[in-house]
């Protein structure tokens, strides 16, 4: 069979490929793959009849729910293009990623876990100008809003040709989707990947992990991020495996998913095993379904891997290092590699690409060496949307994708990954940046400067830690200034503690020593 060629072919492949095998599962909602096809045309034609024309950006903010699935999966079928919102987002982050993609359709939800997009949204100023309408996934509908299932029936004069006939109209190089992750400039930037890229990365990793037709996916990580949606729905489309998608990481909760719906794949950041490990009455659950884990994106604990394997009944557990930029996946661990290799590294570049080690002019280092680590291969974005200098300062001349983070490679070719090049730090798998923080801490009243480090956390990897100069003549409060800062931004990005002081320790040219800073964050929260 020819492999699918774009995301639409590949939904339309499974309900031929998987026909009755349960395809979804989030509640008391389960369907086949063959039903999946027909929910996510019946999106797709609905997309068509509101005015959706190939290539508009169709955005969703929303938690996983079987609607994400139908809704993106409907979208790109019309062939839109998938803009999805960080659900952690506030509503001047969300309303900037609506206007800088110029998304004419929003997909979101109201009253689920205790979640008003919508009105995030309506206090953050005016709505952006492209913005056409709003869905609620889930959620009554407000004036100038539509449910889900207003606007399903809105594609009942759409006939199945014409959506099938859109959907094949998708070619391989056309975008599937532009995923906005935030840049030390400040400022969420667009990462633009194609239908062949994605669908040949997932392909690659899915096959590299062993994800097999039948295997039961509790996918824990948000589809906003590549993880969720590419490693996840994608991958679970590609290979026949049921998608069970899990709202918020709540232990209890997810311990009993795996228990009643056999899970046997459950990948997700470090801090998900450890919860998992470090939970009192988790003997009182059946976690002998498990079988695989891939982690990564934050420093893994040798012991934690071995724990995976001895108390837990994970028969592969895999490490691998990626990024947006990336398409979600650079290097991988391999079937086979022992604890110390898993633990310690992220595995080596995937088949077709190349990763290198370089210095400052480029030059690769030898091995063993610290250096900038530089991607190269069909995984390399195409570019930021609209914002060609970001996309000529990150994709050199020779077409090297400079990733930023500092690592080693061994005489393997295995990828250790060892600092940040651009001050980026990882609270709980996911990327924060100081420079966009430092920006909207610069926003409050009372703050002249700011500087923002990672300190290491046993919970969550990393976590901020903010020193703020005041304003002259205003006092600056750290628990005011917190508090504030939790009403503007997404919870990962709030620092865990607010330092007060006089000046910020700068060089000879002014630039802000952060080495120095790091060092003093650490002892704050090493000493309370």
């Amino acid at each position: 069979m020819t492999d699918p060629l774009s995301i639409p072919s590949l939904v339309a492949s499974v309900a031929r490929r998987f026909g009755d095998r349960e395809a979804v599962v989030d509640g008391s909602e389960r369907f086949t793959f063959a039903s999946l096809a027909e929910r996510v045309q019946e999106a797709a034609r609905a997309a068509i009849a509101a005015g959706l024309e190939h290539g508009d950006r169709v955005a969703i903010w929303a938690p996983n729910t079987w609607e994400w699935i139908v809704a993106a999966l409907g979208a790109v079928s019309a062939g839109a293009v998938l803009v999805p919102i960080n659900t952690r987002f506030k509503g001047r982050e969300a309303n900037y990623v609506l206007s800088k993609s110029g998304a004419r359709l929003l997909f979101t939800v109201r009253g689920f876990l205790d979640l008003d997009f919508p009105a995030l949204l309506e206090g953050a100023g005016p709505l952006p100008p492209a913005l056409q309408r709003i869905v609620l996934l889930r959620g009554d509908a407000a004036k100038g809003e539509e449910t889900f299932k207003a606007f399903l029936s809105g594609g009942g004069d759409v006939s199945e040709g014409d959506a099938s006939s859109r959907a094949d109209a998708v070619k391989p190089e056309d975008l599937s989707d532009i995923i906005f992750t935030s840049g030390t400039t400040g400022s969420p930037k667009g990462v633009m990947t194609t239908h062949a890229q994605s669908l040949r990365v997932f392909d690659t990793w899915s096959r590299l992990v062993g994800l097999a037709e039948g295997d039961r996916y509790l996918i824990v990580n948000p589809f906003f991020h590549t993880f969720g949606y590419k490693a996840g729905i994608l991958a679970c489309l590609m290979r026949g495996a049921t998608i069970i998608p899990h709202a918020v990481f709540d232990v209890p909760t997810v311990l009993q998913r795996i228990g009643e719906e056999r899970v046997t794949v459950l990948p997700g950041p470090p801090t998900l095993y450890q919860s998992i490990l470090n939970t009192p009455d988790r003997s009182k659950h059946d976690l002998s379904s498990l079988r695989l884990a891939v982690t990564g994106a934050a420093v893994v604990p040798v012991e934690l891997i071995k724990q995976m394997r001895t108390e837990l009944t994970f028969e592969t557990i895999l490490t691998a290092y990626g990024l947006t930029e990336s398409t979600g996946t650079a290097t991988m661990c391999r079937q086979g590699d022992d604890p110390e290799t898993i633990a310690t590294t992220s595995g080596c570049a995937i088949p077709d690409t190349e990763v290198r080690v370089v210095d400052d002019a480029g030059n690769e280092v030898p091995r063993g060496e610290p250096g900038e680590v530089v991607v190269r291969g069909y995984n390399v974005m195409r570019g930021y949307y609209e914002d060609p200098g970001q996309t000529a300062e990150t994709i050199d001349k020779d077409g090297w994708l400079h990733t930023g983070d500092v690592g080693v490679m061994d005489d393997r070719g295995y990828l250790r990954i060892t600092d940040r090049k651009k001050d980026m730090f990882i609270v709980g798998g996911f990327n924060a940046y100081p420079a966009e923080i430092e920006n909207e801490l610069l926003r409050h009243p009372a703050i002249a400067q700011a500087a923002v480090v990672g300190a290491p956390d046993d919970r969550l990897g990393e976590v901020g830690v903010a020193f703020v100069v005041p304003r002259t003549g205003e006092t600056a409060d750290p628990k005011e200034i917190a508090a504030w800062a939790r009403e503007q931004m997404a919870n990962y990005k709030v620092p865990r503690r607010v330092e007060i002081v006089d000046a910020l320790p700068v060089n000879a040219s002014g630039k802000v020593l952060k080495f120095e800073l790091r060092e003093r964050a650490a002892k704050l929260l090493r000493d309370g």
